[in-house]
């Protein structure tokens, strides 16, 4: 899967950084680093978008397609 997502990633009041996609609602993370919240909130992204998947139930008049981005 190929697709490009905004994060924000900033300094939290712990000494942690915190980052997420403001696209993906809910979408949340944090590391002791820069480097290390950037790879935690990548982690989260599959994460919420397999669930998605997982959640939807198509009825017999839907068609699920996969698209790109």
């Amino acid at each position: 899967m190929s697709m490009k997502l905004k994060i924000v990633v900033e300094s939290g009041e712990d000494g942690f950084h915190v980052a997420h996609c403001p696209s993906l609602k809910g979408c949340w993370s944090q590391g002791k680093t820069k480097t290390e919240a950037v790879e935690n909130i990548k982690e989260a992204i599959l994460l919420y978008l397999d669930a998605g998947e997982k959640r939807f139930r198509p009825t017999s008049k839907q068609k699920v397609l996969s698209v790109t981005l």
